[in-house]
């Protein structure tokens, strides 16, 4: 009988990949606390009608991506994406009414019905930030600064950022009929996708992934082309303040962001070391999405990055922070035969209650066996407890790193090893 497996489009995180994942939170932790951030966390379900409400029911993500579960009346989707249900929360808690302006970011993860590929997973975690409460072109340049500083600090390099804008709505409208005129005449030859996209959503077929589509979305105009003034400038002076911040980056105009809730800046920062999908973060402005839940006409803008990716691309670059890590203790208490096992397991909790890490043999090994087994797990020390050392009321300790061995008094040996392992 064939062993049981995960489910499609998820993968076990195992001891030794923890310490990866750690260094990426944690490096976009610090990053994110500097700029004034605040951890929020959401449900990791939502009702349905969020997601159809914000995202677009003529979306990939909702026509065909979302898990969705069903009781009675009640339906709740697992989030694909985390920004409705922060800005859902920050409604709920009124706090469009205590303070406006806030600035939240979250870790964990997300869910999508997709092709599981290297670097995209149907369980996926992102790290994303919301600015919510202001419509200043400042806030934009902000954001995606906060975003490359967040994927910097991870260590990761090679980095692109390409950015776009998809102007107000009334922008959008005038280009929308551009694009419909554009892709009139191929629609025979688009995908049945594209061709549901053209009456409901045409800015969606730009965002089409299938060969054959390509060269029509090549030689579509673009939508900078059907900018107001207004738009036009506001665009500009991101770009200016982008460059005023040191932050090089590259327009790209068939950005259009999956979601349909963009509007004005959208932008993605990528890494080819990914692979053919190079996008490590993606993000941009949605102005609408407060008032589309009921609230305030506000601004907002966020950003969410790929865990996954990053992690990806860190090993091709063979970043060190992301090597797999075996060692789980820095302390190995090994008894020379049996008659010491119940010593060593007492040896080895007093250390834990002295703020050492360590373990002891619980399969009843021979000694060459221990130190085997401590060396492949990366220990630093290795405490041997035989007969002579209990009548003498002192440990042995093996320094692993260089060989080196001394006799150490037993109500000496915690201070020692806490010496030693701060050096």
């Amino acid at each position: 009988m064939a062993r049981r497996r995960a489910a499609e489009g998820t993968t076990d995180i195992l001891p030794e990949r923890i310490a990866a994942f750690d260094h990426v939170f944690s490096a976009c932790r610090e990053v994110l606390a500097r700029f004034g951030y605040r951890e929020i966390r959401t449900p990791l379900f939502e009702d349905t009608s969020l997601f159809e409400r914000t995202i677009g029911e003529a979306t990939d993500v909702v026509g065909k991506e979302m898990f969705t579960v069903t009781r009675g009346e009640t339906s709740v989707s697992f989030r694909p994406e985390g920004t409705a249900g922060v800005v859902r929360a920050y409604l709920q808690a009124n706090l469009d009414k205590i303070r406006p302006m806030q600035k939240f970011f979250y870790a964990g993860p997300m869910f999508r019905y997709e092709r599981p590929q290297a670097g995209r997973q149907r369980q996926f975690d992102q790290i994303g930030a919301e600015a919510l409460g202001s419509t200043s072109a400042l806030l934009d340049a902000e954001v995606i600064t906060l975003a490359m500083r967040c994927l910097q600090a991870t260590g990761l390099q090679n980095l692109t950022l390409a950015i776009n804008t998809l102007g107000d709505p009334t922008d959008r409208a005038r280009y929308r009929e551009a694009l419909r005129a554009h892709m009139a005449p191929l629609l025979e030859g688009r995908c049945a996708d594209c061709r549901v996209r053209f009456d409901k959503n045409p800015l969606r077929m730009l965002d089409c992934k299938v060969k054959g589509c390509q060269p029509g979305n090549q030689s579509a105009p673009h939508l900078v082309d059907s900018l107001a003034e207004g738009s036009r400038r506001r665009f500009q002076q991101v770009l200016n303040l982008l460059g005023a911040l040191g932050v090089p980056y590259e327009v790209d105009p068939r950005i259009v962001r999956g979601l349909d809730y963009y509007t004005h800046t959208v932008f993605e920062i990528r890494c080819p070391d990914v692979g053919a999908r190079s996008t490590v973060c993606g993000g941009g402005r949605y102005d609408g999405l407060i008032a589309q839940l009921d609230g305030p006409e506000l601004g907002a803008i966020g950003f969410a990055i790929g865990v996954v990716p990053v992690l990806v691309a860190l090993e091709k670059q063979k970043h060190p922070a992301v090597a797999p890590r075996d060692r789980d203790v820095a302390v190995f208490v090994a008894p020379v035969t049996d008659a010491e096992r119940e010593a060593a397991f007492l040896l080895t909790h007093e250390l834990r209650d002295q703020g050492i890490s360590a373990d002891t043999d619980y399969e009843d090994r021979s000694l060459k066996a221990m130190f085997k087994q401590a060396d492949k797990r990366g220990v630093r020390f290795v405490l041997t407890l035989g007969p002579d050392e209990i009548a003498a009321g002192q440990v042995k300790v093996k320094d692993m790193t260089d060989g080196s061995e001394t006799a150490v008094a037993r109500a000496e040996v915690a201070a020692l090893l806490r010496q030693r392992l701060a050096s």
